[in-house]
């Protein structure tokens, strides 16, 4: 089996330049590269689903193989439904990849879907969304840590000056 379409799923509350990393090689690697947003209705983030949507689709604007949408339930029916064969997904660190391992080898037993993992540039092995909610909350800059339009929408969001 050779993969061709891959699916880059995350919560991206909000999209971090550590994901648009991991999206960006993917994109290298792969012809096509379906970046999903997870819409669990339990969650609640800082951003709406549609919002990141959009966040997604601005920041991957010029990756002409990369489209964003959505999806329910469980990531591996996505899969199915749209024919593709394997997820990337980010490691960051060790503690990542105890989570990962379990959840890929549960798609792989659900659906003999594959998972892809790409080993995040030292750069952002730090990033998570959490904390730069966390830090733009109090006011601090994460200009190197999230994409212009992120940080715009942070802002806006947070009512902090030098939103739009």
């Amino acid at each position: 089996m050779r993969v061709h379409r891959v699916v880059c799923p995350g919560s991206f509350d909000p999209v971090t330049n550590g994901h648009l990393d991991i999206i960006r090689r993917a994109a290298l690697l792969h012809d096509e590269v379906l970046v999903v947003v997870g819409a669990n209705q339990a969650k609640h983030g800082m951003f709406t689903v549609d919002e990141r949507v959009a966040m997604l689709e601005e920041v991957t604007k010029d990756l002409a193989n990369v489209s964003v949408g959505t999806f329910r339930g469980l990531l591996v029916d996505y899969c199915r439904a749209e024919g593709v064969s394997a997820i990337v997904k980010g490691l960051r660190a060790v503690s990542d990849f105890e989570y990962e391992m379990e959840m890929a080898q549960m798609n792989y037993r659900l659906a003999e879907i594959e998972t892809l993992f790409m080993t995040a540039n030292p750069l952002y092995s730090f990033l998570r969304s959490s904390l730069v909610r966390e830090i733009a909350a109090y006011g601090g800059n994460v200009a190197s840590l999230v994409p212009p339009a992120v940080e715009t929408q942070l802002r806006a969001k947070l009512g902090l000056p030098g939103a739009d």
